[in-house]
């Protein structure tokens, strides 16, 4: 399979395993969809779009929303899912490497989404793959379907892609959902501002890329107070998963905490974004103001995932 999308046109029978393939044109085209989608799921029917055709959920990580997610998607459409959640019940339990794996149900599906635990080894498979593959998520490198999913959020809240500050906060280190919107906002010449500690700070390399490649705006700073007068504050959870050094996390897991007295502050039109789940990083008692948007956005990933599915396996 071919991996990457060229020029403004559809996902039609190709990989999805990074945002940075996607260009401006191709991404809207994404977005126009996931609208027409979310008619669709709003009105409860089923379309049949995808009858007959099978979608592998594979899952060597722990996920609640974007797993269920993908397997709503395709059954909305019509389709059917096979797959797991636990790699202990497959044979890479045994020692069957990701490559096998994949060769494997490559034979049994139509498309395979695949979380993995591992930066690039998703990339890595892509040659075993004989039908598409959707990246949702390698350990710290990428989460495309999320970057649209949270521009697809954006969009509804803001009413625009451009001309925005986002601030996108805490682990900018490990975070492969903040990596990987970090390019979707360049993709659309957003300003960018990076708070973290000093330890989680954005890869030097990807923020290098990031000016380098799109010319945008990046200003970097360790205080949550810099996020005030944003457009967006994107704050995911410490990941309690990715520190080698479990002191660590225990020192910055509240380091940033999303409260009545931040919002108290912020600017009124100031919205709060999250990948979820959520830990300690956004207090409970933000979720019924009107600017914390983290449900509505996780409720978008099923249109928009739709609309991925319905893109790379009917076209437009």
């Amino acid at each position: 399979m071919e991996s990457g999308s060229k020029g403004p046109g559809s996902l039609f029978n190709r990989n999805l395993v990074s945002i940075k393939q996607l260009d401006k044109g191709v991404i809207e085209e994404i977005l126009a969809e996931s609208e027409r989608m979310l008619e669709i799921y709003k009105s409860n029917s089923r379309p049949n779009l995808l009858a007959g055709r099978i979608m592998a959920s594979m899952f060597f990580e722990p996920s609640t929303r974007t797993r269920l997610s993908f397997e709503s998607a395709m059954h909305r459409l019509g389709g059917s899912v096979i797959g797991f959640a636990d790699p202990l019940s497959t044979s890479s339990a045994k020692g069957e490497t990701l490559s096998d794996t994949v060769r494997i149900m490559s034979a049994y599906a139509d498309i395979l989404v695949i979380r993995h635990p591992t930066e690039g080894a998703i990339t890595g498979a892509l040659d075993s793959a004989s039908v598409p593959l959707v990246n949702a998520g390698d350990g710290t490198g990428q989460h495309p379907t999320q970057a649209l999913y949270d521009l697809f959020a954006i969009k509804k809240e803001k009413g625009r892609l451009t001309n925005l500050n986002v601030a996108l906060v805490g682990d900018l280190k490990h975070g492969r959902a903040i990596h990987s919107l970090a390019y979707a906002l360049a993709i659309f010449g957003n300003s960018l501002t990076l708070i973290s500690p000093q330890s989680l700070k954005m890869p030097a390399s990807m923020v290098a890329d990031l000016e380098r490649s799109y010319g945008i705006r990046i200003i970097q700073h360790d205080s949550l107070d810099q996020a005030l007068n944003a457009d967006a504050v994107y704050i995911p959870r410490m990941q309690k998963e990715r520190f080698s050094d479990q002191k660590e996390y225990e020192r910055v897991a509240a380091y940033y905490v999303i409260d009545k007295r931040f919002m108290a502050m912020a600017g009124s039109d100031t919205i709060i974004l999250s990948p979820l789940p959520r830990t300690m990083e956004i207090n409970p008692e933000v979720d019924t103001m009107k600017n914390a948007a983290y449900f509505r956005q996780a409720a978008y990933g099923v249109p928009v995932r739709m609309a991925v599915l319905k893109m790379i396996l009917k076209g437009r």
